[in-house]
C-alpha cells in the first residue's frame, strides 16, 4: 500500500492464482517469490514468469507478508499493472499516424511512483508520443503511478523496454535526436534547438542518467538555475523542458 495515497495495488496472491493469471494473459508489472525456498511450483512459476518478460523479484518472505491482503500468498505475489505496455515501435507509429514529428519521453530508472506519474502526465499535456520505461530499476504501471498521473497513464502509450541504451540507439536509428537533461549539461534549455524529431531523457531522482544512457544522448541540457540549489526535482525537471519543446514547436 501506499502510506501517502492510501491506493493499494491490484495484487494476485497464491499459486494457483498467479498460474491462471499468467496463462490468461494479465499484465503483470512485477512478480514476487520468496527467496531461498526450494519448490518446484514456486520455480515453474518463476519460469514461466520470465518467459513472458516479467521481471521477477526474489525477496524476503516478510515483505510478501507486508504485502498480501489475504495473509494467505503461498510464497507469490503478482502486482498487476494497470495496462498494457507497449513498444517502441508503437510509439512511433503513433507520431506517424498523426503526421507529427516524434517526440518520445525516456525515463531512466525514476523509481518513484509519484514521480513516474507526474512525468506521464506533463508527457500527455505537452503532447508526446510516448514514454520509455526500463524493466528494471523503475517504477512500473502501477496503481500509485496511474494516480500519481491523474489518468494519464490511462492515455499515454508506455513501452517497457528490458535494455534502455538499445532502445535509445533504436530511436536514433529511427532518426530521432537524443537530448538528455543534466545540471552540468554543456547546451542550455533556452538555446536549444528542439523542433526536430527527438527522445527527451530524464535521469533518476538520485544519480541522473546512467553512464552508457547519457554517452548515447546526442546532447545534455542544463536548466538556468538563480537559487541557491543545484538541481530540481526530476518531474520539474521534466516539466519545463517538455513545456519548451511544446513552446518551440507551436512558433
Amino acid at each position: 500500500m501506499d502510506n501517502d495515497t492510501g491506493i493499494r495495488n491490484e495484487i494476485i496472491e497464491g499459486r494457483n492464482a498467479v498460474i491462471e493469471a499468467l496463462r490468461a494473459g494479465r499484465a503483470i508489472d512485477k512478480l514476487y517469490i520468496s527467496r531461498g525456498e526450494v519448490d518446484k511450483t514456486l520455480g515453474h512459476i518463476a519460469s514461466k514468469a520470465r518467459d513472458k518478460g516479467i521481471v521477477v523479484v526474489e525477496c524476503d518472505r516478510r515483505k510478501l507478508d507486508f504485502m498480501s491482503q489475504t495473509h494467505a500468498h503461498q510464497g507469490v505475489i503478482a502486482v498487476c499493472a494497470v495496462r498494457e505496455y507497449c513498444t517502441v515501435e508503437d510509439i512511433l507509429a503513433l507520431a506517424e499516424e498523426r503526421g507529427e514529428v516524434p517526440f518520445v519521453i525516456v525515463c531512466d530508472e525514476i523509481s518513484d511512483g509519484h514521480n513516474l506519474g507526474a512525468i506521464i502526465r506533463s508527457a500527455e499535456c505537452a503532447g508526446a508520443h510516448g514514454v520509455i520505461i526500463p524493466k528494471r530499476r523503475s517504477a512500473g504501471l502501477t496503481a500509485v503511478v496511474d494516480k500519481a498521473s491523474a489518468g494519464a497513464a490511462e492515455h499515454m502509450a508506455i513501452a517497457r523496454v528490458p535494455n534502455l541504451p538499445a532502445a535509445i540507439r533504436t530511436l536514433k536509428e529511427r532518426g530521432l535526436w537524443v537530448y538528455g537533461t543534466a545540471a552540468d549539461g554543456t547546451s542550455e534549455l533556452w538555446h536549444t534547438d528542439f523542433t526536430g524529431p527527438l527522445a527527451l531523457v530524464i535521469g533518476s531522482e538520485g544519480d541522473g542518467m546512467g553512464r552508457l544512457v547519457a554517452e548515447n544522448c546526442d546532447y545534455i541540457v542544463s536548466l538556468p538555475m538563480k537559487g541557491q540549489l543545484s538541481s530540481l526535482n526530476a518531474s520539474a525537471a521534466a516539466a519545463i523542458t517538455m513545456y519548451e519543446i511544446l513552446r518551440q514547436r507551436s512558433l
